[in-house]
């Protein structure tokens, strides 16, 4: 038999007052109520509906509206678990910058398998395997860390962080970490030439500027996607700009309040996809796509993981 709550329990279980669930309830915004006079009763296992008002002002295409709203439910359920104890963010954290570490890498062609790269990180030297991607991996480790740091600082991102982070990235390359390319470069099979070298500053500046512009008229999400597509396509530095475009992406989505994402080696082609969709038709969907389907996964597993912990 179908067990019902009342609008006081609804409000207390989804966080919200119970003036506002009347309201969701009166314009039928919630699956199967029942409405007995002045009294509503709610199915125990109906899901918060998604808050409409998080997206007022925000100019969102009807497509991703339901993704960009389910998002937000679930970043809103996770801040109500939150703080996470000591404990907690050290293992989350352990076990995505291993993963991340080693997919961020392998899509750029490092060799490493995800227990060598385990291993890397513990200090330990893999036989018959470069000392290249040795370098790659405790580099892309510094580098994840450096970025967890500047988010602790709620800061607009500046050129100096983004050449920050490709210098550890690139700490198998001394002479060119953290510098602009000086020559002319093309992506293999791409649908973009990236910029010439005397444009690459000017286009990172108006790049930092369009983001802290679209912060008031995109969704987080979306606004991440662009910039992401934006920075690849200008392909500042001679070599690392895959991996350090990923950790920019990181760090803005933790600054945001989400978990960060690991984009998958097992989807690279996938990935590099929605690059030739944005430079070829100008379309940034099927990346937002990407880009939202990893965060929802994230915060799925962030609310497992604290609801376990509360239970015991």
């Amino acid at each position: 038999m179908l067990e019902y709550m009342t609008v006081t329990q609804a409000a207390e279980k989804w966080g919200i007052s119970t003036r506002r669930v009347r309201l969701l309830c009166s314009e039928d915004k919630i699956k199967g109520v029942i409405r007995e006079g002045r009294y509503y009763k709610i199915p125990v296992d109906t899901e918060r509906p998604a808050d409409g008002r998080r997206l007022r002002g925000k100019i969102i295409a009807k497509e991703l509206a339901p993704l960009f709203l389910g998002i937000d439910r679930k970043k809103a359920e996770l801040d109500r678990l939150r703080p996470f104890t000591e404990g907690e963010l050290r293992r989350l954290r352990d076990d995505f910058m291993v993963d991340f570490t080693y997919n961020s890498n392998a899509i750029e062609g490092n060799t490493l398998t995800l227990r060598e790269t385990a291993m890397v990180l513990e200090g330990m030297t893999i036989d018959q395997k470069p000392l290249k991607d040795h370098l790659e991996a405790v580099g892309h480790r510094d580098a994840f860390l450096y970025i967890e740091e500047l988010a602790q600082h709620n800061k607009k991102l500046r050129e100096t962080d983004i050449k920050n982070i490709h210098s550890l990235v690139l700490m198998d390359r001394p002479g060119d970490r953290g510098r602009y390319r000086r020559i002319p470069v093309t992506i293999m099979g791409a649908f973009t030439e990236p910029v010439q070298p005397y444009l690459i500053e000017p286009k990172i500046s108006e790049l930092l500027a369009e983001n802290e512009k679209r912060r008031k008229t995109m969704h987080p999400i979306e606004r991440i996607a662009h910039f992401h597509l934006e920075f690849e396509g200008i392909h500042p530095f001679i070599d690392g700009n895959g991996r350090a475009g990923r950790l920019l992406l990181n760090l803005d989505l933790i600054r945001c309040g989400y978990p960060p994402i690991n984009v998958k080696f097992t989807d690279r082609r996938k990935y590099y996809d929605t690059f030739d969709t944005y430079y070829r038709d100008g379309n940034a969907e099927s990346m937002i796509r990407l880009i939202g389907r990893y965060v929802d996964e994230r915060l799925d597993k962030y609310i497992h993981i604290k609801t376990l912990d509360l239970e015991r």
